[in-house]
């Protein structure tokens, strides 16, 4: 955990405060370290003269605003790591059916600069090597937060092989909407139930359509009724319905699902955190009804890497 910025808004103590919660859950869990990720990976993404700037720490201050948050040598290292949380958590996936990061979903990172309290976008990242290293032919981002992934629609628009899905409060941040692959907009206010009559409406034949191998979900917590930065209106019970219904979907088309944390604020950190545990407990619960993934792919570490596309053989991250 890097320690908290001199400068900014954003609270850092919910990231130590979920892993609190989840050990004092008496659930199974098993905790993974990722490794850094790779430069050439975020420049595959992001502008290299960007990545240099947060490698250097010296982030021009009106990115930094941009950003919410000083980029010190830290939170360099810091974005590093959960960038890479989020491939352990793809590969554990592939593996085990489900894995978490337990933070990232960055998605308000654009090419050149930080956003949104976003540093580099974790999920673009991720799809685009997951594609490279040919452990995925397509990739679908399910994003779920109350905020519209406008970072990931923008690094992967004009992909046939990554689909960008956003369900977000309509009248929420970002002001200037991106264009996802479907974006569904909400209205203030909008509670359980319609919520999810909305993602049933969508979602299934998503997946039946464009059949990806793996799924990325942003799985911010909100679109809670007490989040301080939310419009909506779902109830603790919601948060629940909307996890097992997403990882009920996916899972039971035999599809691995990797979740990423997102956002959820509030003056209480240890009841955001609460809510960003019991989503993971959900998911990890919904996904032990399914058999692990059959696949010929097998996970690799960022150490393990190749450059070439060729068909593979046979933060922190935890697997249930």
């Amino acid at each position: 955990m890097a320690p908290r910025p001199e400068r900014g808004t954003f609270k850092f103590d919910k990231y130590y405060l979920v892993m609190e919660e989840l050990r004092a859950s008496g659930e199974p869990m098993v905790e993974h370290a990722p490794d850094p990720c790779p430069r050439e990976w975020l420049e595959a993404v992001h502008c290299p003269d960007y990545v240099e700037q947060v490698f250097a720490a010296q982030v021009p201050r009106e990115k930094e605003r941009r950003i919410g948050f000083p980029v010190t040598p830290h939170i360099a290292s810091r974005v590093r790591h959960t960038n890479g949380g989020t491939w352990l958590a793809a590969q554990l996936a592939m593996e085990h059916g489900y894995a978490a990061n337990s933070a990232a979903g960055s998605h308000h990172a654009l090419y050149d600069t930080g956003a949104g309290f976003c540093v580099f976008n974790d999920l673009a990242v991720c799809a685009n090597r997951l594609i490279g290293e040919a452990q995925a032919d397509r990739v679908l981002i399910v994003d779920c937060d109350v905020h519209q992934g406008d970072g990931t629609a923008s690094l992967t628009a004009g992909r046939d092989d990554i689909f960008t899905f956003s369900i977000h409060a309509e009248k929420n941040f970002p002001v200037r909407k991106a264009r996802s692959s479907l974006d569904i907009g909400l209205p203030d206010g909008t509670g359980d139930d319609d919520y999810l009559a909305v993602l049933d409406a969508h979602l299934p034949r998503l997946l039946d359509d464009f059949a990806p191998d793996i799924v990325l979900y942003q799985a911010g917590v909100d679109p809670h009724a007490n989040d301080k930065l939310g419009r909506l209106a779902l109830s603790d019970s919601g948060l629940e319905r909307r996890e097992r219904y997403v990882v009920d979907a996916v899972r039971s088309r035999r599809v691995p699902l990797a979740s990423a944390l997102g956002g959820g604020y509030g003056e209480d950190q240890r009841e955001v955190a609460g809510r960003h545990a019991r989503s993971m407990i959900a998911m990890a619960s919904e996904n032990a009804r399914y058999a692990a993934p059959a696949s010929n792919r097998y996970p690799r570490s960022p150490s393990d890497s190749r450059t070439t596309r060729t068909r593979a053989a046979g933060s922190s991250a935890g697997s249930a």
